[in-house]
């Protein structure tokens, strides 16, 4: 008997050349697939919810995958864990006939890490944003209201980046926050992150949306500047692309029953 079974993952994004299986470099997909093949017992491709790019972390990933494997879902992660580096099943469940990661997500949630300090960590290097000082979190909200709701955000992908689907997009919300944190190097740093939810994104779109407020924030552009980038549906009118490194895929969301709601990175 086929089985639908949909996994969460977690990776350092720094391990791998991105989600997408590629030839002659390391993926997380191929990793997984190789992996769950060893588990299961047969050849496995995965479907992925998000195929970040290089160099981008995930806490809450979801790929699907079928087979005529008899292992149980739940003993999926501690078998396939054991066999893998850099990346980790957090949970697995069996899912109905039909169902695909990618094309049943409703939406997703990323979120940008940005760490201001003057004698980075190097061992932060690949997992936050950093910058010399602290960007002002009250010009970066007053800029982002006008990012939230359905919008053309063709100023905000790279060429190529919508495909066939277009660039009209949903965005329900971008939430900043901003805390103190320490540093192995210099120790105190303030750390802003920014939490970017919606229903869609193109190539880059956060990471450009991430730059273009982080500009705002240090003051090379104005809050009002980033409605009129919107407007103009021009890249050259928003702002540059955020390092992939302060990068994170949190959660992807399904319809209400989908899933266990105890699954982590799933809501």
């Amino acid at each position: 008997m086929t089985r639908n079974v949909l996994i969460t993952v977690e990776y350092d994004g720094s391990a791998f050349h991105g989600w997408q299986a590629q030839p002659g470099v390391r993926t997380v997909q191929s990793a997984l697939e190789e992996a769950l093949a060893r588990v299961s017992g047969e050849d496995v491709r995965l479907n992925g919810a998000s195929r970040t790019d290089a160099g981008v972390h995930a806490r809450g990933q979801a790929a699907s995958f079928t087979g005529d494997f008899g292992i149980p879902a739940c003993r999926v992660p501690v078998a396939a864990n054991n066999l893998l580096e850099g990346v980790r099943v957090l949970a697995a469940i069996d899912v109905p006939e039909g169902f695909h990661a990618r094309f049943d997500a409703l939406g997703k949630t990323y979120v940008y890490r940005v760490a201001a300090s003057r004698e980075p960590d190097i061992f932060l290097r690949n997992y936050r944003y950093f910058l010399n000082e602290s960007p002002d979190k009250s010009k970066m909200e007053a800029a982002a209201e006008c990012l939230v709701g359905t919008h053309d955000f063709a100023a905000f992908r790279t060429t190529g980046g919508a495909g066939s689907a277009g660039s009209v997009r949903t965005i329900t919300g971008i939430d900043i926050a901003q805390h103190d944190g320490t540093d192995t190097q210099s120790g105190a740093i303030v750390e802003t992150e920014i939490r970017v939810t919606g229903g869609g994104f193109m190539y880059n779109m956060v990471r450009i949306i991430v730059g273009t407020l982080v500009e705002v924030g240090l003051g090379v552009r104005e809050p009002g500047s980033v409605a009129v980038a919107l407007e103009s549906l021009t890249r050259a009118s928003a702002g540059h692309i955020a390092p992939a490194g302060g990068l994170y895929l949190e959660r992807v969301y399904y319809e209400h029953g989908r899933m266990d709601s105890s699954m982590p990175g799933q809501s």
